[in-house]
């Protein structure tokens, strides 16, 4: 049973049409966005997603968009109580505080898909890396990771989070604006991940050139489908064999999350 059949019958039909009845779970804490005009349902919604969902012992309202540099978003806390979690994701684990961190469970399959191309002994750059879901599985497959990540909480439980999972003397931590100059080292990498925060699309111009000739990469970027082609043909007029373009969500109407799995020339 999803969550719409379970408020049938509680909430009105016509309040009920208005609430997109989507939520994340991170580790025990669930997280939905509502409407202003369904405040009064509040409490109703959040008890049946705790009963759908035996391990949530919190539940957050989103009360705004990712925004800044630390991508955070602010929210309310509508039934138990603390933000902090940890989540688990094919057999790995991180600690986090959902409201200082960045975290996107449902990327975790795009996760595993690109983990899954990690060689053994490559040197791979993550930019943006958050408390780790790409820098730990990849340092567990045997790479030497450099890790670099502005938000100091994020660096923090990342720090945890090597720890926890074994993989400490495979990262390289880099607390910094990626955007900052002598931030990023000069490489050359055999690999880079970047899940790029919405409008950045300028650290392509610093990710290149730090790719060894035929280093790979998957580059992240939030576009409409007609933007999205319009970049591939670009990236194969600038000298990249483009290994996949793919869709990883929506985001907003006509917007969604795009990855291009990349060769450098």
């Amino acid at each position: 049973m999803g969550l719409a059949e379970r408020l049938e019958g509680i909430i009105p039909a016509e309040d009920l049409r208005q609430f997109s009845c989507r939520y994340d779970v991170i580790g025990d804490i669930a997280i939905f966005t509502l409407p202003p005009a369904l405040q009064k349902h509040d409490q109703v919604i959040a008890a049946a997603i705790r009963e759908l969902q035996h391990r949530v012992r919190v539940v957050l309202e989103k009360k705004s968009m990712i925004r800044g540099n630390d991508r955070t978003a602010e929210y309310r806390v509508v039934s138990g109580s603390g933000t902090t979690t940890t989540h688990r994701e094919f057999g790995f684990s991180y600690r986090l505080d959902v409201t200082t961190c960045f975290f996107a469970p449902r990327l975790s399959s795009e996760r595993k898909r690109v983990i899954s191309q990690v060689r053994s002994g490559e040197s791979v750059l993550v930019l943006f890396c958050g408390v780790g879901p790409f820098v730990i599985p990849a340092a567990a497959q045997g790479a030497f990771i450099t890790a670099v990540e502005q938000n100091l909480d994020a660096c923090s439980f990342l720090e945890e989070n090597i720890a926890a999972n074994r993989v400490t003397g495979r990262v390289n931590l880099i607390r910094g604006d990626v955007f900052q100059e002598g931030i990023v080292p000069p490489g050359p990498f055999d690999r880079a991940i970047v899940p790029t925060p919405y409008g950045r699309d300028d650290v392509l111009d610093l990710i290149t050139s730090r790719l060894r000739a035929e280093g790979k990469l998957h580059f992240y970027t939030f576009r409409n489908r007609g933007q999205s082609e319009v970049m591939e043909r670009r990236f194969r007029e600038e000298g990249f064999q483009v290994l996949c373009r793919r869709r990883c969500g929506n985001v907003a109407p006509a917007v969604s999350r795009w990855v291009f799995d990349l060769v450098a020339p």
